[in-house]
């Protein structure tokens, strides 16, 4: 519901300012797709001096917007969204979302090159992370919520709920699936996109775009020269894009200065090429038809070139906006240029450009994404036919295996598959932590600050406890937040006074003493926590757990087991050796030591940490090493440990 209002409001403030901005102040009409009226662009600047100030003064005032409320509202939005999914799902704060909105209608509606899709799937992601704040969710459940909010807002907003679906599942890594999320992306986008079609129309974004028919081998091979050109520009956009965020990142300017520099540029720009103003989908639908050959031929060549140029400058700089979009608009444009140059020497390729046009899209962005599934739907949805699936699987599997060659992403939040996800990693190396109940593991708080009192009271408290937080409850013990020693004093520094101004963290995760300890490391690897507050069904506070309560409560807990099965077996056991200084072991990877066939180191304890050991791992003097195996094996295991040559 959320991501299909969000997707209206936004879509209505776009306009609203693009109205204002371009038309009434500039006097230049930009085109649309079918679905939004299907104008056509006006045919010269009324005037043009107008047009660098308006693409500035948009930017100037989405970056102040930004940049004096919520700094991370900077950008495209949809690397936030992804980072917050795989290592803060609770944390996205929902001013975030407000000056989100109306900062990229700012930039964009002024003429800065960018999408409206990153805003989108940020405002439903944000709601997303407020629901599991107010109800306590789960890591898990955490996650599938706000990347089910990423799909269906920009599913909603570019009419396309399966392939909003799709992305929601896919964009989170470069080669893998969060496949926990498809079922409930498929619910949230489909109401997503019903809500936003009760508004705005159900028609798809670019019409029904013919019927193209495969009837010969042939055509093939120019799909497929798209979708190398499609893999390579792909990478240049990537490149490209980031290439300009690090110059502007080294510009010793004020961060709010920045996006008024990259939006009169832009400006500049668009003097001489109009098309890289706005969100393009208008110059995408002109594309499609026959109005294609009314765009000068060096237009459409340097387009994908220029719109990667402005939108680093317009969304790379600082600015609000998506890369979504413009991803479309350069992929568009690459299979035009095909088109354009071949459609004279080539009768094999037909008079129709939009089959060229739409597997452009399909590849240039699918590829550098590393989404190719989804793109693939939502841009057969955006033009109402599934005719193409069988060129566009030729195109962008070639675009997609050039840009995994080079193993880029125009997404730099992706991880490169679940085994890299925090979450995933470490819940599926330590399988015990889910028959282990947090309240063996928690230990009696510390520090409980109660209200009504001051911060003054809870520095002291702080203090004389010796604790950096604290979790707050109100006078019944109920639990509100966590109180960090650093935010008070900051806010004594500012000379705030009162109850009210004391800062909580709301984003905090709190666990309930019921839950296992596979959810309490999921939460404190999923987010920047160390500990957790662990409360009852009534959410009164009862204890704290941390890492290394977990650490210890899963060493005890892994060796009953192995205790256990080794009275069974009789033949197995467990043994922890302490490393010697002039042991054999010491400086020499696993893989290399002379550690007895059939042992199994499973964990080493250094100082306070404990290591998953690896093939490459190095042991030291002093290490406490726990191994699994036959009882011969681990007698020559402890000899070895101990005494150099044995």
């Amino acid at each position: 519901m959320i991501a299909g209002l969000g997707a209206v409001v936004f879509y209505d403030a776009l306009r609203l300012a693009t109205y204002v901005f371009l038309q009434l102040i500039a006097g230049y009409h930009v085109p649309s797709p079918i679905s939004e009226g299907g104008g056509v662009a006006s045919a010269h600047f009324a005037r043009p001096w107008a047009i660098p100030l308006v693409a500035c003064g948009g930017a100037l005032l989405g970056a102040l917007l930004v940049f004096s409320i919520a700094p991370e509202a900077e950008g495209h939005g949809t690397d936030a969204a992804i980072d917050a999914v795989h290592h803060n799902p609770r944390g996205v704060r929902l001013r975030t979302v407000f000056v989100k909105i109306v900062a990229s209608a700012l930039t964009i509606g002024s003429g800065g090159s960018g999408g409206r899709e990153g805003p989108t799937g940020q405002i439903s992601a944000g709601f997303g992370s407020l629901l599991a704040r107010t109800f306590d969710l789960s890591p898990e459940d955490a996650r599938i919520t706000v990347a089910s909010g990423i799909g269906s807002g920009i599913g909603a907003i570019f009419g396309a709920p399966l392939g909003g679906a799709v992305l929601a599942t896919e964009i989170l890594y470069r080669d893998d699936f969060e496949v926990e999320a498809l079922l409930p992306a498929f619910i949230a986008s489909i109401v997503g996109y019903t809500v936003w079609g009760s508004f705005e129309g159900f028609g798809p974004l670019f019409g029904f775009v013919g019927n193209y028919r495969l009837t010969s081998a042939t055509p093939l091979l120019w799909f497929a020269l798209i979708g190398v050109l499609g893999g390579l520009v792909g990478l240049l956009y990537a490149k490209g894009f980031y290439g300009m965020v690090d110059a502007f990142a080294r510009l010793p300017l004020p961060r709010w200065v920045r996006p008024a520099i990259g939006g009169a540029i832009v400006g500049c720009i668009a003097l001489a090429i109009p098309e890289v103003l706005g969100t393009g989908y208008g110059w995408i639908q002109q594309s499609l038809g026959t109005h294609l050959l009314q765009i000068p031929l060096w237009i459409v060549l340097i387009l994908p070139f220029a719109r990667i140029a402005t939108t680093g400058l317009s969304i790379g700089s600082g600015g609000s906006g998506g890369i979504f979009g413009p991803g479309m608009v350069i992929g568009a444009f690459v299979g035009a240029g095909v088109w354009r140059l071949l459609e004279p020497v080539v009768p094999s390729l037909g008079h129709d450009p939009a089959p060229y046009v739409i597997v452009g899209m399909m590849a240039c962005f699918g590829s550098i994404s590393r989404a190719p599934l989804a793109v693939m739907l939502m841009v057969a949805e955006m033009t109402g036919t599934l005719s193409l699936i069988v060129p566009a699987m030729l195109a962008v599997g070639l675009a997609t295996l050039i840009v995994r060659r080079s193993d880029d992403t125009i997404y730099r939040s992706q991880l490169k598959s679940r085994a890299e996800s925090p979450a995933h990693r470490i819940l599926s190396g330590l399988p015990l932590l889910a028959r282990v109940p947090v309240a063996d593991a928690m230990v009696p708080a510390r520090c409980v600050l109660v209200e009504p009192s001051d911060g003054d009271a809870f520095v002291r408290e702080l203090e004389e406890c010796g604790e950096s937080a604290a979790p707050l409850t109100d006078s019944s013990g109920h639990y509100l937040g966590v109180v960090t020693l650093d935010a008070l004093r900051e806010r004594t520094s500012r000379h705030v006074e009162g109850v009210s101004d004391v800062p909580v963290d709301v984003t905090v995760a709190p666990v309930y003493m019921d839950v296992h300890l596979d959810v309490v490391l999921d939460i404190l690897t999923s987010t920047p926590q160390t500990w957790a507050t662990v409360i009852d069904a009534q959410r009164r506070v009862v204890g704290t757990v941390a890492l290394s309560d977990i650490v210890q409560n899963y060493q005890r807990t892994a060796r009953n087991y192995l205790r256990q099965l080794s009275e069974k077996g009789g033949a197995t056991g467990l043994v922890e050796v302490v490393i010697a200084d002039d042991s054999t072991y010491v400086g020499v990877p696993l893989r290399s030591s002379s550690i007895p066939r059939g042992v199994l180191i499973t964990s080493i304890e250094r100082g306070r940490d404990v290591i998953r050991p690896n093939g490459d791992t190095v042991l030291r003097a002093r290490d406490r090493v726990t191994a699994l195996g036959a009882s011969q094996g681990l007698q020559q295991l402890a000899r070895s440990s101990t005494m150099r040559g044995g």
